[in-house]
């Protein structure tokens, strides 16, 4: 249940980010923050507390394209003069005039078009987006100074949104920093082995991450293992010769190895979920 209420607020505030980044640059600061106020309090007045995400999302279907509402605003202001000002927290009542500004909206399209339409709009910006080189890393710098650039995320909603890939992230960091350490063997299997082996198994059942980007994330630990520790190994062997020297060097240098290419895979994975999300 607080999964879906967190969906149902996620969306509203996505919405009213997309908004305020519609409106940077058109109005003015003190005008931008009264527009995003007086939005947010309508959505909440049109949604009736409902926390259906379904009921949430045929609510903002009806408000339309937030970059059409700051339009009007605009041209509300150039032509009007000053709005005059709602508080922050709105005694919000359908009939009287302060809803003038968002007026109540008549379901003239279906709601499965309009959501349609909606997904198709968010499908052909993130595509573009994504064109960009490097464009979910430069989000995510953004985000932790202007959360409102990346469309209201940061790190935060990112977690909160992906309970099982932040786990699976965490589970793939700890068996690369349990490598170091002297811990007694479960059965014939190392405790680093049966940790990563958890994080894959969780990489591997998620839904957010594509099979490729699963594929590096689980297998950059065992090329380090496999392809760098013995390329690193026979470098180190040098002048002796025989298999117990490379064996040696080989073990002396495949934890290494594992624990570099085990953080290279959580940063690739990361950066997805982040570009993904």
């Amino acid at each position: 249940m607080a999964c879906v209420i967190e969906r149902a607020d996620q969306l509203v505030l996505d919405y009213v980010s997309k908004a305020a980044d519609a409106a940077h640059g058109v109005l003015r600061q003190d005008h931008r923050l009264d527009f995003v106020q007086r939005l947010r309090a309508r959505i909440e007045s049109e949604r009736s507390g409902s926390e259906d995400p379904k009921v949430v999302a045929r609510v903002l279907a009806r408000f339309g394209d937030p970059a059409a509402l700051v339009e009007r605003e605009a041209r509300r202001l150039s032509s009007g003069g000053e709005v005059p000002r709602i508080q922050a927290e709105p005694e919000v009542r359908p009939a009287e005039s302060d809803t003038a500004v968002f007026p109540r909206v008549v379901d003239d399209v279906p709601p499965g078009v309009a959501r349609g339409m909606r997904e198709a709009r968010e499908r052909l910006t993130g595509r573009t987006e994504r064109g960009l080189p490097f464009a979910g890393l430069r989000r995510a710098v953004m985000a932790g100074a202007n959360p409102m650039a990346t469309g209201g995320r940061d790190a935060r909603t990112v977690v909160k949104g992906h309970p099982r890939e932040v786990l699976a992230i965490g589970l793939l960091l700890l068996a690369a920093l349990l490598v170091p350490m002297s811990l007694p063997s479960v059965a014939i299997f190392q405790v680093p082995v049966i940790v990563w082996a958890a994080g894959a198994a969780t990489v591997l059942t998620s839904d957010s991450w594509s099979f490729r980007d699963r594929m590096i994330g689980i297998g950059a630990p065992m090329f380090g293992y496999g392809v760098g520790g013995v390329v690193i190994g026979a470098l180190r062997v040098g002048g002796e010769s025989g298999l117990s020297a490379f064996l040696a060097q080989f073990y002396a240098v495949s934890g290494i190895m594992f624990m570099i290419f085990t953080g290279l895979g959580v940063v690739w994975l990361a950066y997805r979920l982040w570009d993904l999300s």
